[in-house]
């Protein structure tokens, strides 16, 4: 059984640990090792402490072992207009249903619940997963940006 909570900062090495094990073993297909290093070493245990005083920072345990991440915070510094940051799913556990219970914890967030735009910087590796859920290419843009990544979008429905 998969448990939702709050990202705690004693949880930031065990966080940076499994988003590396992750993008190390999801991504290598879609990015080089060099790519990949890179952008592991800008995501240490701080980094996650950090993003997690910005955001609403989730943590999703299985058996005591976090195996899956997510957090929704501002879009710069917007009010009605929100990012998706840091979903990754370890791997054992990809194909099983963490990746939409991720979405799901995001998309009940209150701060997804006051947004009328939500963005999500979409790797390769997650393009089809992120459109399964609804997310649709930012503004029709369907190429990849300067950071190897696509912007998505999501109008929120909930809104009068």
């Amino acid at each position: 059984m998969i448990t939702t909570r709050f990202f705690k900062p004693t949880d930031a090495k065990k966080v940076a640990t499994m988003i590396a094990t992750t993008l190390r073993t999801s991504n290598c297909q879609d990015y080089s090792s060099d790519y990949l290093e890179a952008l592991i070493a800008e995501m240490p245990p701080a980094f996650f402490i950090a993003k997690a005083q910005q955001t609403h920072f989730y943590v999703f345990e299985s058996d005591g072992q976090i195996v899956g991440t997510g957090a929704i915070g501002s879009y710069w510094g917007k009010a009605t207009e929100f990012s998706l940051f840091d979903i990754f799913a370890l791997p054992s556990f990809q194909g099983r249903g963490l990746g939409r219970k991720i979405i799901e914890t995001l998309e009940a967030d209150d701060y997804f619940k006051q947004a009328t735009r939500v963005e999500i910087p979409a790797s390769i590796t997650a393009l089809g997963f992120y459109q399964h859920m609804g997310y649709t290419f930012k503004a029709g843009h369907d190429t990849l940006d300067d950071e190897q990544l696509y912007r998505l979008e999501k109008f929120p429905t909930h809104l009068h």
